[in-house]
């Protein structure tokens, strides 16, 4: 029981750690909270991306093309379900972000698959979706 209790604590750090990181545009730390095989569905893109090169191209892009830039992001709602080596972290985000010089805020639903590396946890899959207007105005 202790034992689980620290693992939901551990991905719940790993979690808020890796959000912090994207939140203030530190993409080394963001994209290091990811193994290099991590997988990635996000309702933006057509495309699932097979790996976190992938994603780092992608969001160079973004960067490059689009004027890009995270400005904030801020969790809630988390949930941690813990299957062995692996959990699922699942929460509410509302990001700040900038496009083309306009900035926005955005509402979005996510899971996050982390794995046991070591003593630590590495996320390996992220999955993002809208989320639903309901909620938004909650």
């Amino acid at each position: 029981m202790a034992e689980a209790a620290g693992d939901e604590a551990a991905v719940r750090r790993a979690a808020a750690d890796l959000v912090a990181a994207f939140g203030a545009h530190e993409t080394a730390a963001y994209f290091g909270a990811f193994a290099p095989e991590a997988t990635f569905v996000f309702h933006t893109t057509p495309e699932r991306l097979p790996d976190r090169a992938s994603y780092e191209r992608l969001w160079r892009r973004w960067e490059q093309e689009d004027g890009f830039r995270v400005h904030g992001c801020e969790s809630r709602d988390a949930a941690v379900q813990l299957l062995g080596d692996a959990a699922v972290f699942a929460h509410d985000v509302t990001t700040d972000l900038e496009l083309g010089g306009t900035r926005s805020t955005v509402h979005e639903r996510e899971t996050i698959v982390f794995e046991r590396r070591g003593s630590g946890w590495l996320a390996v899959h992220e999955h993002l979706s809208p989320r639903p207007e309901q909620e938004e105005n909650a």
